[in-house]
């Protein structure tokens, strides 16, 4: 898309910056500056056109494929139901980890995503840095966005079994640093979600004590 509006751009075309703008207006656009670009010019626009329309089905049966799985997988279910984890992240972690035997706690696994502060020790103190992001990158990435999709719906926080732990942690923490910690909280429910083999409890005290 970004391709195909540079191109229009270099002949005087400007087009609304939406993609329902660009695709319900690309094809008037060009018939109506014919005369002032080159066909070969227009052979392609149209064929990053084709591309463009070819990847958005690509996108939308890969995303079939990855919600079908996530229907059947009995440790998909499971995890949807921690909440911010849908359909793309809990086939991203039973695919990544499994049942998580290879860990022996949730917070093993926090570690090992990198959604962990890095320590240094220095004249008996401990000094907590920037997380040190090792493990999987798009994984921790899709935990980050899991918890910014909580951070926006305060309204529910109340609903969890950690909705006093995310009111309190929001009123001392800087934006990132709590969406990195409630991250941090979610990887470690996501771990105890499938080593136990149970639905996350979203007001039990058992997975609140356990994580």
């Amino acid at each position: 898309m970004n391709q195909i509006r540079a191109f229009l751009t270099e002949h005087g075309i400007t087009v609304r910056r939406s993609v329902a703008a660009l695709r319900n207006s690309l094809e008037a656009s060009l018939d109506n500056r014919s005369g002032e670009m080159s066909l070969r010019m227009r052979r392609l626009i149209l064929g990053l056109q084709q591309e463009w329309i070819w990847l958005e089905k690509r996108i939308e049966m890969t995303t079939s494929e990855i919600k079908e799985i996530s229907e059947t997988e009995p440790g998909c279910q499971r995890l949807m139901t921690i909440p911010g984890i849908g359909p793309l992240i809990s086939t991203a972690i039973v695919a990544a980890i499994g049942k998580g035997e290879a860990y022996d706690r949730g917070r093993d696994f926090a570690a090992w995503l990198g959604l962990v502060p890095r320590q240094s020790s220095t004249g008996g103190r401990t000094i907590l840095g920037n997380i040190t992001k090792p493990g999987s990158r798009y994984l921790r990435m899709l935990f980050v966005q899991a918890a910014q999709i909580i951070m926006m719906r305060p309204k529910n926080w109340h609903k969890f079994s950690f909705g006093e732990w995310l009111e309190a942690a929001a009123t001392c923490m800087q934006h990132n640093k709590f969406g990195v910690a409630l991250a941090n909280k979610l990887a470690r429910i996501a771990w105890n979600v499938l080593n136990s083999g149970k639905d996350f409890d979203w007001k039990g005290k058992e997975i609140a004590a356990a994580i």
